[in-house]
């Protein structure tokens, strides 16, 4: 008879505690009595009870929990475990995560082993938010359906190609410049009688909508619903893969779009606080492959962002690698100005923190300062966290978390288990009581009542210029040569106006004219106030009778519908949309790429006359020609702020000294006169910011949506692929895949693929927006039989390996100093020839030669997206030398077995005399260390040195395998 070997007792048994009765468990780290737990930081609190109720002695040892509990002598020294209790994926990065998973079902199925093994062990919330695109808005007939997310609708096929008559309307014929009304009698309303508003307000409720195909009206209401519906019939091949994950895959829960934004969901629906499961209570902690993933840090959740490549192997139970954290406390005090919003103290701290120089560390904020700040407004604050290259931005919970909580449907007694919980292992805290705050490596003090407004830009997020600054700080720009502000314009050139005609009325554009205004879904829309003060400010400049230019696009995409639920019970929406901002939808729009196309005629002034054309948006990234390739200078604003230069037409306005707009009766309006004050804007706040606006979302998760629903997909283990399919493909990543670990192989005689600067993005490596008709991957859909209508986005064919690994490194903006102008082009070192970057790859692959990328700073800096590493992985890189690598990108190409190597300090190309044409051996030792030196040869006889940036033993045994995902089949083989 078999014996049932024992059950080996948890180490840390003799911490479990109770509450509630007795009825739930806990590990107590209290019960430890060691006098260091009280001294840590309550962020690392949360990681050292996650490493006492995961130590197994395999991939979470009790030398971790030691180590932890020594945070002071072992922070940036020590390697420790952290097991999140789930992960958030978006459709963007959760699509190449999931398929990676199905084509793993598949590669352990051909070595014998059964493939329904293959599940994520940590839930795992995958939400479908990243692939809406804005092809209906009030300028429809210039805003076609573009499914391609090319040109505009002059290039569509079917009904908008040609030129319909157009139906009649009440008051005149059609394509007049009334902002919200193409018709010509709208233009100039009548004077206002006495007591009565101007004709502009009372058309709010009867402004028509066009549909861009049939050039007939569509009620307001169908807005965003075209959109949506647009998205869902683009997306179907997509979103039947992802119904697929959601039968076939253990801890999947999909989101179905027109739900909510990523973060947005993760706010309002999944964020718990404390979790309980098989009778215990812990922390709630999230690792997510969405930038926003530092959001839900604001409500005392400990929570980053990971790649696509991290974010798979947590999935299949692997804790997440880091080096013990430093933690800067961030002291706030003083008191907020009235007129300072959420944005401008998210400015104003950004800019302080990366300053600092805390790149890779955890924030904690602390302080009586921090009491005044809502839990919307602490949310807004760590959504930033990415901006200054921290890894956290963790505000503790206190009363307002709760406060928050009790308006989210929290009931009464999960709030009292929740606080009774929070308090017995410490991690509940008052800002106000100096006594509770914990050591930290160092601190950083912020005075809120030194925030003033702020605007963030031209072409990235740390350059700030006070709004009473912008006017002399863009004309600077103007004049300074082409860099991070600069676009070099003659002086003789800085006057020029181009005008130009827009639905029969003609127009002018200079330097600074606003061509794109978006309320975005990316920092504010969790927090009512500031969008409740963008909404009364639109009301009051409506009321004064300003309107915003109609060639302005502008746009308005909720978070989730619970911004537009307390929008609407306010009254201001009804304002926004005569603005112009309506309701678009509910996802990732303009920030990403997928914004709709600009009206030619505004396109050929800003060539015409070379302007710097500019997009105010109020998002978190703003990077060069992101939003649009002709629309040069871009600004991070406040909701009102955006408001208010739509209203203005130019960002070259001095806000105290001139006017935003002259009424009809030759009234000078000027913002302060429209501006909100903030006990106003708290009021309406406090009237409609009540708990039926989370019951919305919350009803949303529940309905779902008719289409989703439908949606017929395989009951099968393993993935039926689909050899015609254009969006999902198996990907290559398990061919030849071994059970035996391989030796290190040294790279012999490579080329350089590309020779960068500083500052290259993931933008510039992977590109997330539309997929331009002469790029690689255009060809490849062509070759397939996709119209350009057809090609969608990079984003949504995440994918597709054969489309992504063609758009890798195919930005317009790439500056690769083989070429003399940017764009994705490359030169051909053995040939001499100028071709597509991917072009080159496969010349290099066919003729077995290994490639090099080198870099300067800053190198793989923004959105995290694991094609950034896939990509140069299939095209063939084997490492990457640079003067500085942003973190998660360095930890992504280790994911996908490519060295990140770094110049000695003081060293770089330039220094080295490297012109990039040599060829580069680099030599590796049988046993690799983390931050080795290793040594490169050149074909020109010289050498350097580099370090192999390895943190872990860990790392450098994921690089060994060829990867992490090959390193987790291996394990499941």
């Amino acid at each position: 008879m078999a014996l049932t070997p024992p059950v080996k007792e948890h180490p840390y048994s003799h911490l479990i505690d109770t509450v509630k009765d007795g009825t739930i468990k806990f590990f107590n780290p209290q019960k430890l009595n060691d006098p260091r737990y009280d001294k840590l930081p309550l962020s690392i609190r949360v990681m050292l009870e996650a490493t006492i109720r995961n130590c197994d002695g395999v991939y979470t040892k009790e030398e971790d929990v030691q180590n932890i509990l020594d945070w002071q002598q072992q922070q940036n020294k020590a390697e420790v475990p952290f097991s999140p209790a789930r992960v958030l994926l978006q459709d963007f990065t959760g699509i190449p995560a999931m398929v990676d998973l199905a084509a793993m079902r598949d590669a352990v199925a051909k070595h014998g082993v059964d493939p329904s093994l293959v599940n994520p062990k940590c839930p795992t919330d995958l939400i479908v938010d990243h692939s809406l695109q804005i092809d209906f808005s009030k300028c429809a007939i210039q805003n076609a359906p573009n499914p391609g997310g090319g040109d505009g609708a002059h290039h569509s096929q079917g009904p908008s190609r040609s030129t319909p008559s157009r139906p009649p309307s009440k008051g005149g014929s059609h394509c007049g410049g009334q902002r919200g009304s193409c018709s010509k009698s709208a233009c100039s309303d009548p004077p206002a009688s006495p007591g009565r508003p101007p004709a502009s307000v009372q058309q709010i409720e009867n402004t028509p909508l066009l549909c861009p195909f049939h050039l007939k009206p569509v009620s307001e209401t169908e807005t965003a619903l075209k959109n949506q519906e647009m998205e869902l019939i683009r997306n179907k091949e997509r979103l039947q893969f992802f119904k697929w994950c959601s039968k076939a895959f253990k801890n999947v829960n999909v989101v179905p779009p027109d739900v909510g934004a990523v973060h947005q969901v993760n706010l309002e629906y999944l964020s718990r606080v404390v979790q309980l499961s098989d009778g215990f209570i812990y922390p709630d902690s999230v690792v997510g492959t969405d930038s926003h993933t530092t959001m839900i840090n604001g409500l005392g959740i400990l929570g980053w962002g990971v790649g696509g490549i991290e974010s798979e192997a947590v999935m299949l139970g692997q804790p997440v690698s880091l080096t013990l954290p430093q933690v800067v406390g961030c002291k706030l005090v003083g008191s907020i100005n009235p007129l300072t919003t959420s944005i401008d103290i998210v400015l104003g701290i950004t800019k302080h923190l990366r300053q600092a120089g805390i790149a890779g560390k955890f924030v904690e904020f602390f302080g009586p300062g921090v009491s005044q700040l809502s839990a919307p407004d602490r949310t807004t604050i760590a959504n930033m966290c990415p901006e200054y290259n921290a890894t956290v931005s963790f505000f503790p919970v206190d009363q307002v978390t709760l406060k928050h909580f009790k308006k989210t449907n929290f009931t009464q007694e999960k709030l009292e288990l929740l606080e009774s919980y929070m308090k017995a292992v410490k991690l509940f805290r008052s800002y106000e009581d100096p006594s509770e705050d914990p050591e930290y490596s160092e601190v950083i003090e912020i005075n809120l009542s030194s925030m003033v407004p702020y605007v963030s830009g031209p072409k990235r997020p740390q350059d700030r210029v006070a709004v009473g600054d912008m006017k002399e700080d863009f004309q600077s720009c103007l004049d300074e040569k082409v860099g991070f502000k600069g676009f070099h314009i003659s002086k003789e050139k800085q006057e020029i106006r181009v005008p130009f005609l827009h639905c029969g009325q003609e127009y002018q554009l200079a330097h600074g004219s606003v061509v794109i205004a978006a309320v975005i879904s990316c920092t504010n829309n969790c927090n009512p106030s500031v969008m409740l003060t963008a909404g009364l400010l639109a009301k009051k400049a409506v009321e004064a009778g300003l309107v915003v230019k109609p060639y302005i696009r502008t746009s308005l995409a909720p978070g989730s519908g619970m911004v537009t639920h307390y929008l609407s019970t306010s009254g201001v929406l009804p304002y926004f949309n005569q603005l112009g901002f309506e309701v678009i939808g509910y996802g990732c729009a303009t920030c990403v790429g997928n914004t709709a196309p600009l009206p030619e005629a505004v396109v050929d002034a800003i060539k015409q006359g070379d302007l710097v054309a500019c997009g105010v948006l109020s998002g978190n990234r703003h990077f060069e020609g992101r939003l649009c390739d002709c629309v040069r200078a871009n600004y991070l604003a406040s909701p009102p702020l955006v408001v208010a230069y739509a209203i203005a037409g130019t960002v070259g306005i001095d806000f105290e000294k001139e006017p935003l707009g002259v009424t009809s009766e030759g009234k000078e309006v000027f913002l302060r006169d429209i501006w909100p004050s903030r006990e106003e804007v708290q009021q309406t706040e406090e009237d409609t910011v009540i708990s039926s606006i989370f019951k919305e979302l919350r009803g949303r998760m529940k309905k779902g949506n008719t289409f989703w629903s439908n949606i017929e997909c395989s009951d099968s283990v393993v993935f039926p692929w689909d050899p015609k399919s254009t969006y999902i493909r198996s990907p290559s990543f398990f061919s030849r895949l071994s059970k035996e670990l391989p030796q290190p192989q040294s790279i012999e005689n490579a080329h350089a693929l590309l020779f960068l600067g500083d500052k290259v993005t993931t933008d510039h490596i992977s590109p997330a927006g539309s997929i331009a008709r002469v790029s690689a991957a255009a060809k490849y859909l062509l070759s397939k039989r996709l119209t350009p209508r057809e090609f969608n986005s990079y984003g949504a064919r995440r994918g597709n390996d054969a489309v992504m690994t063609r758009g890798t490194f195919a930005s317009i903006k790439l500056c690769n100093r083989f070429m003399g102008k940017p764009g994705p082009k490359t030169l051909h070192i053995p040939s001499g020839q100028t071709m597509d970057v991917f072009e080159a790859a496969e010349r290099y692959q066919r003729d077995g030669i290994p490639l090099i990328i080198l870099a300067g700073k800053d190198y793989g800096s923004g959105n995290s997206r694991d094609w950034v590493a896939k990509g140069p992985y299939l095209m063939g890189v084997r490492a990457v030398i640079a003067e500085s690598f942003e973190k998660l990108h360095k930890n992504q190409l280790v994911g996908m077995g490519i060295m990140p190597l770094q110049f000695l300090p003081g060293q770089n190309a330039d220094s080295l005399e490297l012109n990039g044409k040599e060829r580069f051996t680099i030599s590796l030792p049988d046993t690799l260390s983390p931050r080795q030196q290793l040594s490169v040869q050149t074909s020109q006889g010289n050498s350097f040195a580099v370090t192999a940036l390895f943190d872990s033993d860990m790392e450098v045994l994921f690089f060994r395998h060829g990867g992490l995902l090959r390193y987790v089949a291996r394990t499941l083989l």
